[in-house]
């Protein structure tokens, strides 16, 4: 049955009775109306409100149900579907819901794979011209200045060598941020040694204290997986220095029942309560490609801590 036509039975089943008890009771209404009469006929009223509005909120509850998941929702963050329960129209209208969500989640997964592939490459290919060509050129700098320095004055030969310091800086960094663009050490060594050398990287250029735990027993995972893990723990750390004003950051990966744990915590401001930023919701995004659930939540120290949970196909108790 329609939902009009459930509405109009509904409305018109009330109708009836009250009719019926005006035909077949003993109320009776005279003119001018008497005070009695008019107080039951504004008893019966109020009662035909009453029901007319208990059979429609529960014949409607469905609907609200629907009305906040519709509000509620976001795509980054899956959460269960609404239950489609109701009659007839009401049920089908949330399936019709559920199904939109199904179509915009597989649509918003595609086109966000295909958005970071398109960032890897860039990031590649932004980090091959930075090592090839800038590095090259800046090379070729320091040997042209280290011979111009060789045959010049003392007073000159000085200043040149502070020259030849401050183009050395700037190679460095020119390859530190070609490192962070393209891990080569994940494609080349793994998950475990790109992370170490992250976190080499990071706390060689900062003040910031990290220990870490990797686990040896980690299952074998895909590329993207590897990739994904590693730019959220990249981006961990990337806030709990420039965002969170951190001093120490634990990272630890370790394989669980049925699931790949990455947990990055610092003991910084806290960023759990703060709207999301660019940083977190390409995190979010990243993890939804491989089907992960990431959770950014305060820790226990007061700080932000940075949880991504990878499933695995393995469902045995790790070792």
């Amino acid at each position: 049955m329609s939902l009009f036509w459930r509405i109009f039975l509904l409305n018109a089943a009330v109708l009836v009775a009250a009719t019926m008890v005006l035909l077949l009771g003993p109320v009776t209404v005279s003119t001018p109306v008497v005070l009695t009469e008019a107080l039951v006929l504004a008893v019966g009223l109020a009662l035909m409100l009453v029901a007319n509005g208990a059979l429609l909120r529960i014949g409607l509850a469905p609907l609200h149900r629907l009305t906040r998941a519709m509000a509620t929702l976001d795509l980054l963050q899956p959460a269960p579907r609404p239950i489609a329960t109701g009659h007839a129209g009401i049920a089908d209208l949330i399936r019709a819901f559920n199904t939109m969500i199904d179509r915009l989640e597989a649509e918003r997964a595609t086109s966000t794979a295909r958005a970071l592939s398109a960032q890897e490459d860039e990031r590649r290919r932004v980090a091959r011209e930075l090592h090839d060509e800038v590095g090259q050129s800046l090379t070729a700098v320091l040997l042209q200045l280290e011979q111009v320095a060789r045959h010049a004055p003392a007073p000159l030969s000085a200043e040149l060598r502070q020259v030849q310091e401050t183009t050395r800086a700037g190679l460095d960094e020119i390859r530190r941020i070609a490192r962070r663009l393209r891990p080569g050490v994940l494609e080349e060594l793994g998950l475990a040694s790109a992370l170490k050398a992250l976190i080499t990287e990071v706390t060689g250029h900062t003040d910031l204290a990290v220990t870490h735990r990797l686990g040896g027993d980690l299952p074998p995972m895909d590329a993207e997986t590897e990739l994904v893990i590693y730019r959220v723990a990249q981006e961990g750390l990337t806030n709990a220095v420039r965002h969170a004003r951190a001093s120490r950051v634990e990272l630890s990966l370790q394989r669980q029942r049925g699931e790949v744990l990455l947990r990055v915590v610092d003991d910084g401001r806290g960023a759990a309560d703060a709207p999301e930023g660019a940083g977190i919701r390409g995190m979010r995004e990243r993890a939804l490609l491989i089907g992960a659930q990431l959770e950014v939540t305060r820790s226990t120290s007061g700080g932000t801590e940075v949880r991504l949970r990878v499933p695995t196909e393995e469902r045995g108790t790790a070792p």
